[in-house]
C-alpha cells in the first residue's frame, strides 16, 4: 500500500485547478472510474462567496449532536491537507487515505484532474466506506461548473453571502456570480439564501429556484435582531410568530446571518426529511462552534485575532469587530499579508485606520503582495513597516501590545492565517 508521503505526492502531481473546464463532464468521468460513490450518499450542498465554512460547522454540528453520522467536506484546508475531509469532526486518518488513494491510483485515466476533484473523489468515496448519514459539501469556487456539483439533487442547496471575488473566473458583477452559485440549485430540493442577500441576487436565486421547481427559502433580514458585543454575539430570530434569542461563540455580525442559514436548514431537514434535530442541539452548536481563521479569538498575554478574510466583505467584516476595540480605545497591532489577485490596496486601506501600527509580510505565498508595497500604502494612514518574516512581524506587534495593553491581529489571507496558526500549534 502507498504510504503517505507516496499518496500526496500522487494528490500533487495534478495541478491545482486543472485544465479549464466549460461543463462537469470531466468531473463525472472522474466519479464513474471510481465507482459512483457520490450516488449512496445524502448531501447538503453549500455554496457562496463567504460565511460557507461556517455554515457548513454550524449545520454539521447540530446534527452531530441530534445523533447523525456527518460527512464534512470543505474547502480550502487551513493547517493541512486532510483537515478538509472529516466525519464528524474526525479527519480522514492515514491508513484510509492511503487505501482510498492507492484504489482511485489505480482506476482512473490520464485526463488533467484538479487536485480538487482527486481529492473530492477520495472524501465521497470514505463518506460511504464509512456509512455516513448525511454530507455537508462545501463548494469549491462557484457551483455551477465546482466539481462538486457533480452530485445528484442535494436535500438542501444553501446559498450564503454573495460578493465579488474570483471575478476573472466566475464574472465581474454580482449578478454574474449569484447566476454562478445559483447552478448548484437542483430539482426536488430546497434552496435556502441568506438573509444578507441584496435584492438582485435574491431576484437571480428565486428565479433559478422557480425554474427548477426547487421550494425557495430566503430569511426577512428584518426578523432578525442581532446584539453584537466583543468576541461573542447574541441575536434573537422570529420565525412565524416564535421569537427565540440564541448566543454565538464567533463573533462578527456576518456569524449572525451564517448562524440562521443553519437554522433553517436544520428546520427544513426535520419539517421535510424527518431529521430528529432538537432546538437543544441547534442551540448547543451555535454556542460551541468555531471555525479555524475565521474571526478566531487566541486567548492570552496578548489576545491574537487571526482572520483569513481576503475579499472586500471579508476585510469589513473584520474591520468590523475591530472597531468594537477601537471603541473601548483598545491599541490594536496589525500584523497583515495579501495575495496579488485579492484587492489589497482596498484591503489595507480597510484595515489600516484601526491600528495603531500595521506590520506588512509576504513570507506566505508565492503570489504574496511585497511587504514594502503593503506598507506604503498603509503608511499615508498609520504607522507601517515591512517585516522580513511572519514571526518577526508577529514578535514585533505582540511586545508592542504587551507594553500597551493591546490586541494582535493577523489578517488578510487564509494562507496568512494558516501559517500563523501553524506555526503557533509548534510553539505551543
Amino acid at each position: 500500500m502507498m504510504n503517505f508521503q507516496e499518496c500526496m505526492k500522487f494528490v500533487n502531481s495534478y495541478s491545482k485547478s486543472g485544465k479549464p473546464v466549460t461543463d462537469l463532464s470531466r468531473a463525472e468521468h472522474l466519479m464513474k472510474l471510481v465507482g459512483n460513490p457520490e450516488k449512496r450518499l445524502d448531501f447538503i450542498h453549500v455554496a457562496g462567496t463567504n460565511g460557507k465554512g461556517s455554515t457548513v460547522e454550524y449545520i454539521s454540528n447540530a446534527l452531530i449532536y441530534s445523533g447523525y453520522k456527518v460527512g464534512q467536506f470543505t474547502s480550502p484546508f487551513v493547517l493541512h491537507y486532510t483537515d478538509r475531509i472529516r466525519i464528524n469532526g474526525r479527519e480522514i486518518d492515514e491508513k484510509s487515505f492511503c487505501e482510498i488513494c492507492e484504489f482511485i491510483k489505480n482506476r482512473i485515466d490520464d485526463q488533467p484532474y484538479s487536485q480538487f476533484e482527486i481529492t473530492m473523489a477520495i472524501a465521497m468515496w470514505w463518506f460511504d466506506m464509512e456509512g455516513c448519514d448525511i454530507v455537508v459539501l462545501e463548494a469549491g469556487i462557484g457551483g455551477l461548473l465546482d466539481c462538486t456539483n457533480v452530485i445528484e439533487s442535494p436535500l438542501l442547496c444553501i446559498i450564503t453571502s454573495i460578493s465579488l471575488d474570483h471575478t476573472a473566473i466566475l464574472g465581474d458583477t454580482v449578478e454574474k456570480i449569484a447566476e454562478q452559485k445559483a447552478g448548484i440549485i437542483k430539482e426536488k430540493s430546497i434552496t435556502i439564501l441568506s438573509a444578507d442577500n441584496n435584492k438582485s441576487i435574491s431576484k437571480i436565486i428565486r428565479k433559478t429556484a422557480e425554474k427548477k421547481k426547487s421550494f425557495f427559502v430566503q430569511p426577512i433580514e428584518s426578523s432578525i435582531e442581532i446584539c453584537d458585543t466583543i468576541s461573542t454575539t447574541h441575536f434573537s430570530y422570529l420565525k412565524g410568530f416564535k421569537k427565540k434569542k440564541y448566543k454565538l461563540s464567533m463573533a462578527g455580525n456576518c456569524q449572525v446571518f451564517n448562524a440562521v442559514t443553519a437554522i433553517e436548514a436544520c428546520f427544513w431537514l426535520r419539517t421535510r426529511y424527518g431529521f430528529k434535530i432538537p432546538e437543544e442541539s441547534i442551540e448547543k452548536s451555535l454556542e460551541t462552534t468555531c471555525v479555524k481563521a475565521r474571526m478566531q479569538y487566541i486567548y492570552g498575554e496578548p489576545t491574537v485575532i487571526v482572520d483569513g478574510g481576503h475579499n472586500c466583505v471579508g476585510i469589513q467584516n473584520l474591520a468590523l469587530e475591530l472597531s468594537g476595540w477601537k471603541k473601548i480605545d483598545k491599541k490594536i497591532y496589525i500584523v497583515m499579508g495579501m495575495v496579488d489577485s485579492k484587492d489589497y490596496e482596498v484591503g489595507v486601506h480597510t484595515i489600516a485606520p484601526y491600528s495603531e501600527k500595521m506590520f506588512t509580510v509576504d513570507d506566505f505565498a508565492a503570489n504574496a503582495v511585497p511587504a514594502l508595497k503593503l506598507a506604503e500604502i498603509a503608511e499615508n494612514i498609520t504607522s507601517a513597516e515591512p517585516c522580513n518574516s511572519l514571526s518577526e512581524a508577529v514578535e514585533e506587534a505582540k511586545a508592542l501590545a504587551l507594553e500597551n495593553n493591546g490586541i494582535v491581529v493577523v489578517c488578510g489571507s487564509l494562507y496568512l492565517a494558516s501559517k500563523y496558526l501553524n506555526n503557533y500549534k509548534k510553539d505551543k
